[in-house]
């Protein structure tokens, strides 16, 4: 290509702005793209090509590029989990969409751009970058982004005050971000933690027991919220009473857990259930 070529100008709004960051994609994700992996990576055959050219130009190849380099810079983020992990309500999930910002900045970091592509001979083959190097390039450009666009009291508001519409629900499990959140958000957060009383549990003798904490369980904030309020009562008791509730929990009954665990009779264990019983009493009072 001749050095003329080299410095056409395109228009701003041309998705060949983007063509260099395109090339700069790990192997991976380039070929997880259903219209980017249709590309040359020959700049002869891409640019002598009608089809390729309104291939680029086409929304297909801009939004392939716009969920390919969101997933290159939110893991620099510092969020937890995958960018799937959250829904497009998330700001941060919003501003991994900067693909103009990635594009230009990636050209300044290193001279990666339209321009430099202009003056690689057409019959090369461009190679895919070393992925430790695409890493650290991304590290530094996300790091650029947020301080030269003054990001980061929003990363730090989304971080320490985030919402539910953030995250995105599975169908078939909760992801950890998720549980995360509800942990830190319904339990930090709020000034009474309590699901119900466990009176019940450490009562009876007939052999029927109620499970510690009973909700809903369809309703993974109280799930998790109940398991962290059982957990910090159990952190409380002696080993040796730790293992009677769990047994209890289980299902056991007071003969077998005196059998299980040595006791001469069942009295023991009723005692020491009692105990315990007294111990979340004043453990309840103090969570209201």
């Amino acid at each position: 290509m001749s050095s003329q070529s080299a410095y056409f100008r395109i228009p701003r709004d041309s998705n060949l702005n983007y063509l260099a960051f395109m090339f700069f994609l790990p192997e991976d994700i380039f070929k997880s793209c259903r219209t980017l992996r249709k590309l040359p990576r020959c700049p002869g055959e891409l640019f002598n090509s009608e089809k390729m050219l309104n291939l680029i130009d086409s929304d297909q190849f801009l939004g392939d590029m716009m969920d390919a380099s969101s997933a290159l810079a939110f893991p620099h983020f510092g969020f937890g989990g995958w960018k799937e992990h959250y829904t497009v309500d998330c700001p941060v999930w919003q501003l991994t969409y900067s693909l103009p910002v990635w594009a230009w900045l990636l050209e300044e970091e290193t001279g990666w751009g339209f321009q430099r592509l202009m003056f690689i001979p057409s019959t090369d083959v461009i190679p895919f970058f070393d992925p430790d190097f695409i890493k650290g390039v991304m590290g530094r450009i996300v790091k650029r982004a947020i301080a030269e666009n003054g990001w980061q009291p929003i990363l730090d508001v989304v971080r320490d005050m985030p919402c539910d519409e953030d995250f995105e629900v599975f169908k078939n499990f909760i992801s950890n971000v998720r549980v995360d959140f509800y942990r830190k958000w319904y339990h930090t957060r709020s000034k009474k933690v309590k699901m119900v009383s466990l009176e019940e549990t450490m009562e009876g003798e007939d052999g029927d027991y109620v499970t510690v904490i009973a909700v809903d369980p369809r309703d993974m904030a109280a799930i998790v919220e109940a398991e962290d309020y059982c957990l910090r009562f159990k952190a409380l008791l002696t080993d040796k009473d730790r293992e009677i509730l769990e047994l209890r929990e289980d299902g056991y009954i007071f003969d077998e857990i005196s059998d299980m665990l040595g006791y001469k009779n069942h009295s023991g264990v009723v005692k020491r259930m009692q105990a315990i019983k007294e111990k979340f009493l004043e453990y309840e009072a103090k969570q209201k």
